[in-house]
C-alpha cells in the first residue's frame, strides 16, 4: 500500500449494521472518490458524499451467506486503503446466524487520551482498547456479535490536551466556548481523536457496532430541564454548537446504526442515495437544516432504533433528544418517542433488551431522591421550592428516568406487562442496559412470577 493511498482513509473503516445476509461499513476519506468493499471475490461501492469539507461513505455489502466470515478490503478509486500493515489480523465481516444466540457486548463513557501511564492514571485503562488487544491476540473467546455504545462516545464539554491543540490552531481558545468544540470542524476532529487509535481502529473495522448519544455527547446535563435548554439558547455560540452536535452525529453515529430498511426511509439518506452528478453530492446546508429542526421540534425526527435477532430484540432508546421540557407535559420521551416504544415493548422473544444511556433502575436511595426533586421542581409545592429544586436538580444532575417520573411509570408498566406475558409471550429476561453514572452494577426486580425483570449498568468509571 502506498503512504498517499494509507492517508486517504482518515477515519474507518467502521463495521456498523450487520444481519443475516448485508453489512455496513463506514469511512472518512480525505478527499472525494468512490469507495469500493471486496470480500468473498465481489466488490460493492459507493461514492462519497461531503459536509463541511469532509467526505464521508457508506457502503452496504449484500448478499452475503447467512452464519459466514468474509475478510474484506477498502479501495478509494481503485487504490488499497484498509488493511494497514500495523500488526493487527485482517478485518472481517461475520454475518448473523438466527440459528446461534447472540452475545453482545456493552459500555459508555469513554474518554479519549492517550493510552500511557498518565492518561490511565487519571482516567483508567480504555476497556476498549484493552478488549481489541485481547481479541487480536492468541486464543481470544468468541466474538460478539454486536458491541454497543451506551452514551458519551465523545467528551465535548471535557477535552483532551490533543483536542485543546487542535482547538488553539483554528482560534482563540479563551474565546467562548474555549476548549470546546464550536463547529463541525472541531467535532470532527474530536471523533478522529476517539476512533484512529489504531487497536480501537481494528476493533470497530472488524465488530459490528450500534450507539446512542448521552448528554456529554453535546454538552453536560444536555437537555436536563427547560431552564437549562433556555439559559443555553442564550449562549451566543449555543446555536453553532448544537447544530454541529447533532449533525456530526448523524454522520458518525446515527447513519450507521440504520438498517438498509431504516436507511432507506431517511430523507437525508435519500438525498444521497439519488444524487447522480459526476460531482461530489454537499450535504452541508441540508445537514444543518436537518440538525437546527431535531433541536426545535424533536418530535419531527426518530434517533431511536430496533434490532430483532431470532430469539432476542433489541430496543434502543434516545433519552436526550426527545425529551418533553414543558413543565405542564414533562417527559424523558416525547409522545412520539413514547409510542415508538409502546409499539415496540413486546413479548414472543427469548430475552427483551431495552437499551437506554441513562439507567431506568437506580440504586434505590437515588430513585427516590430524584422522585422527590421532580416534584419540587414541577411547582406543586410552591415557586420557592420549584427555584430550589430546579436548583438542585442542576447542581447535582437529577435527570434520570426516575426524575421523570411519567415516562419512568409508564415503561415500568410496559415492562411488567411484558414479563408477565400480556404481550405476547413472556420472555425469559426483559433487561435495562445502561451507562452514564461512571459506575457498573446489576440489580433486578424482585417478582413472585413472571420473567426476570435486570438493570445492567457498564460506565467507564
Amino acid at each position: 500500500m502506498s503512504q498517499q493511498s494509507d492517508q486517504d482513509l482518515l477515519l474507518g473503516p467502521m463495521l456498523r449494521h450487520v444481519d443475516a445476509t448485508s453489512a455496513s461499513i463506514w469511512v472518512e476519506t480525505a478527499r472525494p472518490g468512490t469507495v469500493e468493499v471486496r470480500c468473498g471475490g465481489s466488490s460493492w461501492s459507493a461514492p462519497t458524499f461531503g459536509a463541511h469539507g469532509h467526505h464521508y461513505a457508506l457502503v452496504e455489502v449484500t448478499r452475503l451467506e447467512v452464519g459466514s466470515v468474509y475478510p474484506y478490503s477498502v479501495h478509494l478509486d481503485g487504490e488499497p486503503v484498509w488493511p494497514r500493515d500495523d500488526g493487527f489480523p485482517e478485518s472481517f465481516i461475520a454475518t448473523i446466524d438466527p440459528a446461534k444466540k447472540p452475545r453482545l457486548a456493552f459500555g459508555s463513557c469513554r474518554t479519549s487520551i492517550p493510552h500511557d501511564a498518565a492518561g490511565n492514571r487519571k482516567h483508567g485503562v480504555d476497556a476498549m482498547r484493552s478488549y481489541a488487544l485481547s481479541m487480536a491476540g492468541p486464543g481470544h473467546g468468541p466474538w460478539p456479535d454486536l458491541m454497543l455504545f451506551l452514551g458519551d462516545q465523545v467528551y465535548a464539554d471535557s477535552t483532551s490536551d490533543q483536542m485543546r491543540e487542535f482547538i488553539r490552531s483554528r482560534r482563540d481558545i479563551r474565546d467562548e466556548p474555549g476548549a470546546e468544540p464550536k463547529d463541525f470542524e472541531e467535532y470532527a476532529h474530536l471523533y478522529r481523536l476517539a476512533w484512529s487509535a489504531p487497536a480501537n481502529r481494528w476493533l470497530l473495522s472488524t465488530l459490528p457496532s450500534a450507539m446512542i448519544f448521552d448528554d456529554h455527547d453535546i454538552r453536560d446535563d444536555w437537555n436536563s430541564s427547560l431552564s437549562w435548554k433556555q439559559d443555553m439558547e442564550q449562549r451566543s455560540w449555543w446555536h453553532q454548537r448544537i447544530v454541529a452536535g447533532l449533525g456530526s452525529y448523524w454522520i458518525y453515529q446515527h447513519l450507521g446504526n440504520l438498517s438498509p430498511e431504516g436507511r432507506a426511509a431517511d430523507p437525508l439518506w435519500q438525498r444521497i442515495k439519488a444524487h447522480t452528478g459526476v460531482e461530489e453530492l454537499d450535504i452541508t446546508a441540508d445537514l444543518d437544516r436537518f440538525a437546527e429542526r431535531v433541536d426545535a421540534a424533536p418530535e419531527e425526527y426518530s434517533f431511536s432504533y430496533c434490532r430483532d435477532w431470532d430469539t432476542v430484540r433489541l430496543i434502543v432508546v434516545d433519552s436526550r433528544a426527545a425529551r418533553s421540557l414543558d413543565p405542564e407535559e414533562r417527559a424523558l420521551l416525547d409522545p412520539p418517542e413514547n409510542a415508538w416504544l409502546d409499539e415496540h415493548m413486546q413479548g414472543g422473544f427469548r430475552h427483551l433488551l431495552v437499551a437506554t444511556s441513562l439507567p431506568f433502575l437506580l440504586p434505590m436511595g437515588l430513585h427516590h431522591v430524584e422522585a422527590w426533586n421532580e416534584v419540587y421542581s414541577s411547582g406543586q409545592r410552591g415557586p420557592a421550592r420549584a427555584w430550589l429544586g430546579e436548583r438542585v436538580r442542576r447542581a447535582v444532575d437529577l435527570e434520570h428516568w426516575a426524575a421523570f417520573q411519567k415516562s419512568f411509570q409508564d415503561v415500568a408498566r410496559w415492562a411488567t406487562e411484558v414479563a408477565d406475558g400480556k404481550r405476547g409471550p413472556a420472555p425469559q429476561t426483559v433487561t435495562f442496559l445502561s451507562g452514564d453514572v461512571h459506575f457498573s452494577y446489576v440489580s433486578e426486580v424482585e417478582r413472585e412470577n413472571g420473567s426476570r425483570i435486570i438493570q445492567a449498568v457498564f460506565a467507564h468509571p
